[in-house]
This record gives structure tokens, C-alpha cells and sequence, in this order.
């Protein structure tokens, strides 16, 4: 097949100021949304600051209301000891306390129900926010892919087969994870939601039949909550986990093996090698989801009951291997399934040379794992 070179890279370059358009009109999106972010958070502090004023004005009044209702009674039931005067203040008093309690009782409600509406507001724009910045990334991902790697493409004419499958690869992985996250959730948090909200009704329901029992059933609800933000915290991580960006690769390790043991019954000895620093970002994303990818790899085939994780710093590179004591395999029989699963050790190994790094994998059937691979050090 004889491909016009000329064309392919005019291609290649529409298609690149395509994707970068794109990302700007994404951007754009993102930064509108975190300026609306922005600008909930500073009106629902005021509404909420408002709410507070005015429920401590209604609980003032209404003091003061119960004063002049006693005041009342008092010049009723022995209204000839009182001057006209002082009947016709009583009752005029009394009467303009209770209108302004009924307003200021509106009022309330009223800062009840927008405080309501916009915190709904704020969860919403918050999640359109954090779904613009990761279309951000994922494009900026996309862009830097094709600006280094396809430039010159009459130089790497032999290479474009790979490269489509790479595409292929990548597009089954968002996929498989955007079916992952929706699935943890509706089988989580949603269910947990929809649970949480029965029970708030019960509640009300049982708050008017029978008060006493409302306690236990609000502790109940309180613990259910508390599940539901811990589920919701393991997806968060799952998809980034703060203590990446927050102090580096090595404490993001640690603790997602902590988790990991914990929620898997395993046994995992970390070993790291070198003065802990933190490294390229791209750098420690693809270390810190290679080690994950393999543990998800041995929880599920394995059969394992120990891991051994060593990492190592050196001048120019870092080295990593995963050892496990479980079933092993056939290295020349793993392959990718028609129906788009087992692409974890591709996925691995399209991470580690798209950042000119190198994977070793060795295995033997009832013998156990070993993954090694390292990447090269940026200056």
C-alpha cells in the first residue's frame, strides 16, 4: 500500500490544531466553571451568614413575643385596673410583634430554601468543574501524543500500526474505567443515597408517631452516611489519589498498599531504595498505576498470598519489580481478548515506552511473577 507522505502530515496536523481548538474551548469551559464555582461559594457564605443573623433575630422576637402575650393576658384579665391607654398599647404591641415574627419566620424560610438550592447548585458546578479539567488533561494527554510522537511521520511510517492499536488501547482503558466508576458508584454511593433518603422520610414519619425511637434511627443514618463518604473517598482515590500530588510517588504507594492489604487479605513488603523526592508528574502517574495495574492483575489471576514491591532511585533511572508467590503463567499465551479485556499488561507496557522506559516480565506456571521495568530520569 502506497501512502502519500505529504498528506498524512497535513492530516496529522489538522487533526492536531483540531485537538488543540478543542482544548482551549474545554479550558474555557473549566475556567467558567470554577469561576461559577467561585462565585456559589461567596453567595451561599452570605446567605448563609444572612440565615444565621436572621435565626437569632426570630429567636429574639420570639422572646420578646411571649412577653407581650403575657402582657396581653395580664391587661385582659384585669383590664379595669388599666388605663385605655395602656390596653390599646398592649394590644397594639402585641399585634406588631407577631407580624414581625411571621415575617422574619419567612424570611428564614426563605434563606432556608435558596441556602438549599445552591449548595445543590455548587455539587452540581463542582462535578461539571472537575469533569472539565479531566477532559483538559485527557486532551493535553492526547495533544503531547501527537505533537512529540507523530511528528515527522515520514520517518515513522513503520510504526503506525502500533500506534493505531495504542489508540485502540487507550480508548477500551477510558472506557473500562468510566464503566468502573460508574458501576462503583451506582453500586455504592447511589444505592447508599437512595437508602439515606427512605430513611430521612421514615424519619419524619416516625418523629410525629412516635418521638423517641427517632434517635436510634439517626445514629443508624449517621453510620450509613459515613459509609457512604468512605465509598465515595475510595473512588476519588481510585481515580486520583491526593497524596500523589500532594507529597509524591512513594507515600502514594505506601499508603494504597496499606488500603490494599487491608481490603484484600494480602501480604505486601515495600521496599524503596534512594532519597525519597518527587520526580515529573507524567513520571510518577505511570509508576504510581503500573504498580497498580499489577496488584489488580495478581488479586485477580494469581492466587497469591505474598507480594514483594522494590523500588529503587539511581542517578538516571528508576527501577521497579513486583514479585508475587502465585499460580504464574505462560508469557507467550497472554493476549488480549476480543472482547476488549486483558489489556492490563499492555496498558502497562504502553505507559513505560511512551516515557522511553523498558518492561521485563517473567513467569512460570505454579512458580510465581516477576515484573520488572524501569524509566528514564528526566535532567
Amino acid at each position: 500500500m502506497v501512502v502519500d507522505i505529504k498528506i498524512l502530515d497535513k492530516i496529522i496536523k489538522e487533526t492536531i490544531s483540531t485537538i488543540n481548538q478543542s482544548k482551549e474551548q474545554i479550558y474555557y469551559i473549566a475556567e467558567s466553571a470554577r469561576m461559577e464555582l467561585q462565585r456559589l461559594e461567596n453567595e451561599i457564605k452570605e446567605v448563609r451568614s444572612r440565615l444565621f443573623i436572621i435565626i437569632d433575630e426570630v429567636n429574639k422576637l420570639e422572646l420578646e413575643e411571649r412577653k407581650t402575650r403575657i402582657r396581653l393576658m395580664d391587661v385582659s384579665r384585669d383590664f379595669r385596673s388599666y388605663k385605655e391607654e395602656d390596653i390599646k398599647e398592649a394590644y397594639e404591641r402585641a399585634q406588631v410583634t407577631q407580624l414581625k415574627l411571621v415575617m422574619l419566620r419567612e424570611e428564614e424560610k426563605s434563606l432556608r430554601f435558596k441556602r438549599d438550592h445552591l449548595e445543590i447548585s455548587f455539587k452540581r458546578m463542582k462535578d461539571t468543574a472537575s469533569r472539565a479539567e479531566q477532559l483538559v488533561s485527557q486532551v493535553s494527554v492526547a495533544l503531547q501524543f501527537l505533537s512529540n510522537d507523530l511528528s515527522g511521520v515520514s520517518e515513522k511510517l513503520t510504526d503506525l500500526y502500533d500506534i493505531k492499536q495504542l489508540g485502540l488501547s487507550i480508548i477500551r482503558a477510558q472506557e473500562e474505567e468510566r464503566k468502573r466508576v460508574a458501576r462503583e458508584i451506582h453500586d455504592g454511593p447511589a444505592q447508599s443515597m437512595a437508602h439515606i433518603v427512605m430513611r430521612t422520610d421514615f424519619c419524619s414519619k416516625l418523629l410525629e408517631i412516635n418521638p423517641s425511637k427517632v434517635g436510634g434511627e439517626l445514629v443508624s443514618l449517621q453510620q450509613l452516611v459515613r459509609q457512604s463518604l468512605q465509598d465515595l473517598r475510595k473512588i476519588i482515590f481510585d481515580l486520583r489519589p491526593m497524596v500523589l500530588d500532594d507529597l509524591g510517588l512513594v507515600p502514594a504507594v505506601k499508603k494504597y498498599l496499606e488500603v490494599f492489604q487491608t481490603q484484600n487479605n494480602l501480604m505486601v513488603d515495600f521496599n524503596f531504595i534512594g532519597t525519597e523526592q518527587r520526580f515529573d508528574p507524567s513520571m510518577e502517574v505511570a509508576v504510581f498505576r503500573i504498580i497498580q495495574e499489577a496488584l489488580v492483575n495478581i488479586k485477580k489471576h494469581a492466587q497469591a498470598q505474598k507480594i514483594i514491591i522494590k523500588m529503587e532511585l539511581i542517578s538516571k533511572r528508576i527501577n521497579v519489580s513486583i514479585i508475587d508467590d502465585g499460580c504464574g503463567f505462560c508469557v507467550g499465551s497472554i493476549k488480549p481478548r476480543e472482547d476488549g479485556s486483558g489489556y492490563g499488561l499492555l496498558g502497562m507496557k504502553e505507559r513505560i515506552q511512551l516515557l522511553k522506559g523498558a518492561l521485563m516480565l517473567n513467569s512460570t506456571p505454579g512458580k510465581g511473577t516477576e515484573i520488572r521495568f524501569y524509566l528514564p530520569l528526566k535532567n
